[in-house]
């Protein structure tokens, strides 16, 4: 095993799809036909678009083979007393390979991500915890949020 970190290009577009597959079967217990097959129709214009301008891809590689990824979406919002520019990141689809696992993989990607928050002056980051995922995250200094509002949604399909 050959571990290399570093970010995702647009070379990379069909192994991020494959990981977010992966991830979504994985975080759901299975990804469906029609599933999949929307995510490979939607997934490759995503990532041209998005991929190293509000989106970068953390990845960690065996060889040329992505085994595991974490996503930094950044987003802009007018500034206030918080975010002074506006700026802050969301950590989205952290996910490893099952082999790859217990190997560290995810904190230096983490790690790597912070970093880069840090080099882009975000405000702050924010990510939603699996419980396995939530150890890791509080030894690397995330904390849990404190909810002074209710979050809400409202469903359009």
């Amino acid at each position: 095993m050959s571990i290399v970190f570093d970010t995702a290009d647009k070379n990379d577009i069909n192994e991020l799809i494959r990981m977010r597959i992966a991830y979504m079967a994985d975080d759901f217990g299975s990804v469906s036909d029609i599933e999949k097959e929307s995510m490979e129709k939607q997934l490759p214009d995503y990532f041209e678009r998005k991929l190293n301008t509000e989106l970068v891809a953390f990845v960690a590689r065996d060889d040329d083979r992505i085994v595991s990824v974490a996503y930094l979406h950044i987003i802009e919002m007018p500034a206030n007393s918080i975010l002074l520019n506006g700026l802050y990141g969301e950590v989205l689809s952290v996910y490893t390979m099952p082999e790859y696992r217990g190997k560290g993989l995810c904190s230096t990607l983490m790690k790597n991500l912070v970093d880069c928050a840090r080099d882009r002056e975000l405000g702050r980051i924010d990510l939603s915890a699996t419980k396995e995922g939530y150890p890791i995250y509080k030894k690397l200094g995330f904390e849990d949020k404190e909810h002074r509002y209710t979050d809400m949604r409202y469903k359009l399909i």
